[in-house]
C-alpha cells in the first residue's frame, strides 16, 4: 500500500471504534478522500429494525457531499474480519453514482489489504446516464 492508502486505511480504523452496532456486533469503518485530500469518515449505525441501517461507507460519502465535496479519489473500508470485506450492494451504487470508478482499499484491523477499482467490484453498474 502507499502512504496515502495507509492513512486513509488508519482513519477508517479509527472510525470503525464509533460504530454503533449493538446487535449485529459487525463494526465497520470506511474513510473517503478528496482529490484535494480531505478525508471524511463514517461508521455503521445500526437500528433494531435492520432496514433503517446505515453502512459506513453511505456515511462517509453523505457526510462528505453534506459539506458540499463532490468529488473522490479514494475510499477505505475496514471490518475485522478474516476475508476482507467489500462494500455492499447499496454502497456499491452509492459509491459509483458519488464516486465513479474510485480505488478501494479493503482492510482488517491485522494489517491485511487490497486494493480494487470499483469497476472490479460493480461491473455492470446502473447510473444516469442509462436513465
Amino acid at each position: 500500500m502507499t502512504a496515502a492508502q495507509r492513512r486513509l486505511v488508519s482513519r477508517a480504523r479509527r472510525a470503525r471504534v464509533r460504530s454503533f452496532a449493538p446487535f449485529s456486533k459487525f463494526r465497520v469503518g470506511a474513510a473517503v478522500e478528496t482529490p484535494r485530500g480531505r478525508i471524511y469518515t463514517g461508521a455503521n449505525i445500526e437500528s433494531a429494525t435492520y432496514g433503517l441501517t446505515l453502512c459506513a461507507e453511505r456515511v462517509a460519502i453523505f457526510k462528505a457531499v453534506s459539506e458540499g465535496e463532490r468529488a473522490f479519489k479514494r475510499v477505505a473500508v475496514v471490518a475485522d474480519t478474516r476475508p476482507l470485506t467489500p462494500p455492499c450492494g447499496a454502497c456499491r451504487q452509492i459509491l459509483w453514482e458519488f464516486c465513479g470508478d474510485v480505488e478501494i482499499v479493503l482492510a482488517n484491523p491485522r494489517g491485511r489489504a487490497a486494493v480494487y477499482r470499483l469497476s472490479e467490484l460493480l461491473p455492470h453498474p446502473f447510473d444516469a446516464s442509462l436513465l
